[in-house]
């Protein structure tokens, strides 16, 4: 996880004080501190918008159809972000779904705002998650004094439920922002350049590697003050109550006519624009030309995604079980800075952590630069914060007597791993390797600086395609990552134990 790093700082530092100096003052990369700020103040700020009412529609009130609501929020998630792009670029323009369905012709969603449109639309489940968790379990009795003591509906939210709901909020604002902040697909499709898209084009366009390499650095440095910052405003914060007796139960507010219609009205523009208008762009494009010469081609884009998703899964796995092993079975300050350098490959941008891998290969493994064996190294290791989450959840819910008494009867430690551990922890291993799976399957700043020769994954074909005009020839792929992506929906709502 580190080794690659070292190899990054290494190349960034080759150059001497005033050239690194000059590098880091270029006009350009205020700039792109500026447009990446702005990017992802936009993206928290409609995510919120959208995902606090949904949130509160769900779990506050008694909004008829609300567990339908709750599923058809989720499932944005399907849609990544480079996706969702390109349904909002196949909707514009004169050869646009709106032009040649409703003769209505809209210019083409670019920059800033059509990059920060298509990753909301994407990212606000993440956010939705977690403040509808919050709503299910903030103490309701806090808000019934509130309200006892005078307070009106929107001070008892500005000074009472907001302030508890802060939690979760952060939580969802650092998932996004670090999502955002490492974002490729969207932000190349809409021509905006943020730090990700321009690392990119300077290291594959402009052959400028130690500018690449110094903005690797500074994406690098941004994530990381973002999760420490996150960290440090946590600390010392106190939600829960503090006074005798029991919470008070879930009480949901009754919607008049009219609030039940604004409702629906809010929760069906939602669905609508996150859900409806790629399906309908996509199956716009896809009936433009014939799907029967498409199959095969697309039969062997899905193989190739196959080829390193299946063994990353694996091989995440591998590596999360001794890291959950230790934080379970042996706490200690050597097993915990274990377990937080295991996070370092999810916390730092895709584009920059895989631009280390392609010096470390350069400079120190030149046998592995563009093979599929790098590749699914880098999978393993960036996806491995997903793969470790639920393993070690499960290891802390097996019991150690179990283990104890395999011991006592004679069985090594191998043994007991095997007849004992693994049967107990298996779902938490599947779980893990399911999220690996899905995500590889879909990913793509990675598999754009490290794919071998001739590997040409959904993912790669599809953006290629959509970045040249080639709408007609995209959809098919796009269709395939959304109908893959939709497995991680299925295996979220199917772990989900507090919907609706």
């Amino acid at each position: 996880m580190l080794i690659p790093i070292y190899y990054l700082l290494l190349r960034a530092f080759q150059a001497d004080l005033p050239t690194v100096w000059a590098l880091l003052t270029r006009p350009r990369t205020g700039q792109l501190l500026v447009n990446t700020f702005l990017l992802t103040a936009c993206v928290l700020a409609l995510c919120t918008v959208i995902a606090l009412p949904l949130a509160w529609l769900v779990s506050r009130t008694d909004l008829p159809g609300r567990r339908v609501i709750n599923v058809l929020a989720v499932l944005p998630l399907a849609v990544p972000g480079y996706v969702m792009a390109y349904a909002l670029i196949g909707l514009s323009g004169n050869y646009g779904f709106l032009n040649q369905v409703f003769g209505v012709t809209i210019p083409r969603m670019q920059g800033l705002w059509g990059a920060s449109l298509a990753l909301s639309l994407y990212c606000f489940p993440y956010l939705y998650l977690n403040l509808r968790a919050a709503f299910a379990g903030l103490d309701q009795g806090l808000e019934e004094s509130a309200r006892a003591l005078g307070c009106g509906p929107k001070e008892v939210f500005a000074r009472v439920t907001l302030p508890h709901l802060l939690p979760a909020l952060m939580a969802g604002w650092l998932v996004i922002g670090l999502y955002v902040i490492g974002d490729f697909g969207a932000v190349a499709l809409m021509r905006y350049e943020a730090f990700s898209f321009v690392i990119y084009q300077q290291y594959t366009a402009a052959f400028d590697r130690l500018y690449a390499s110094w903005l690797a650095l500074i994406l690098i440095a941004i994530a990381l003050s973002v999760v420490w910052w996150e960290s440090r405003l946590r600390e010392g914060a106190s939600y829960a109550r503090t006074g005798s007796g029991s919470g008070t139960g879930s009480k949901r507010l009754k919607l008049g006519w009219a609030g039940k219609f604004a409702g629906w009205s809010f929760s069906g523009v939602v669905v609508f624009v996150s859900l409806g208008l790629p399906v309908a762009v996509l199956s716009f494009w896809m009936t433009r030309s014939a799907i029967g010469p498409v199959l095969q081609p697309l039969f062997n884009s899905f193989m190739q995604s196959l080829s390193v998703a299946v063994p990353s899964a694996l091989l995440a796995a591998l590596m999360a079980l001794p890291v959950a092993v230790l934080a379970v079975r042996y706490p200690s300050r050597l097993s915990t800075l274990i377990n937080r350098l295991a996070f370092v490959g999810y916390a730092i941008p895709a584009l920059a952590f895989a631009l280390a891998f392609v010096f470390f290969s350069l400079q120190g493994a030149r046998w592995l630069y563009q093979t599929h064996l790098l590749l699914i190294l880098v999978y393993a290791l960036s996806f491995l914060a997903l793969a470790i989450g639920p393993i070690r959840s499960a290891f802390y819910q097996t019991r150690p007597s179990i283990e104890e008494s395999a011991r006592s009867l004679g069985h090594g430690p191998l043994s007991v791993f095997w007849r004992v551990t693994l049967p107990s922890i298996r779902p938490g291993v599947v779980a893990g390797m399911v999220l690996v799976f899905v995500i590889a399957m879909k990913e793509l700043p990675i598999a754009f600086l490290l794919a071998p020769t001739g590997f040409r994954p959904l993912s790669i074909t599809m953006f290629s395609r959509t970045s040249e005009g080639m709408l007609v020839e995209a959809a098919p792929y796009a269709a395939a990552i959304m109908a893959f992506s939709a497995i991680f929906v299925g295996f979220v709502l199917r772990h989900d134990k507090k919907a609706g």
